[in-house]
């Protein structure tokens, strides 16, 4: 445990010399499996049914979420009473399908894995988006 979170710290450490976003995704990517890994203390017959199941979930979350910045980019000032309907009903149906994503993960999750090992999931992920937030902020707070 110890090492692996030595590592973290030394990954994280390091993260400015990364060059290229793709190479930079990789490594916080890696740096996140490692993480929920230790904190879940997944088994190796878990860790096998869990990885392709966070996978799918995770690339699903990433289209949804470019999805939903594309659709805010077509928000203006200027639309008629129709237009603002019709995009109204799309964000809600927009929200009931991340719903139903993040239902159906937990659902997927709990045939492999027992529930309290899905909430520490929830806290491990917030806890890693927690920490590289705060060394985003002391990295760019030096600018």
């Amino acid at each position: 445990m110890k090492k692996i979170i030595i590592t973290l710290c030394v990954v994280l450490t390091s993260w400015s010399t990364f060059s290229q976003n793709s190479d930079r995704r990789e490594k916080i990517k890696a740096l996140k499996v490692a993480f929920i890994t230790e904190r879940l203390a997944l088994t190796e017959t878990e860790a096998q049914k869990f990885w392709p199941i966070y996978n799918t979930y995770e690339n699903k979350k990433d289209e949804q979420r470019r999805m939903g910045y594309e659709k805010r980019k077509q928000i203006s000032e200027d639309m008629t009473e129709a237009q603002a309907k019709a995009m109204l009903k799309d964000f809600v149906a927009f929200e009931k399908e991340r719903e139903d994503l993040r239902s159906n993960f937990v659902e997927s999750l709990l045939k492999v894995m027992p529930a309290k090992k899905i909430i520490q999931l929830k806290l491990a992920e917030e806890e890693f988006n927690r920490k590289m937030l705060q060394e985003y902020k002391k990295r760019h707070s030096k600018d």
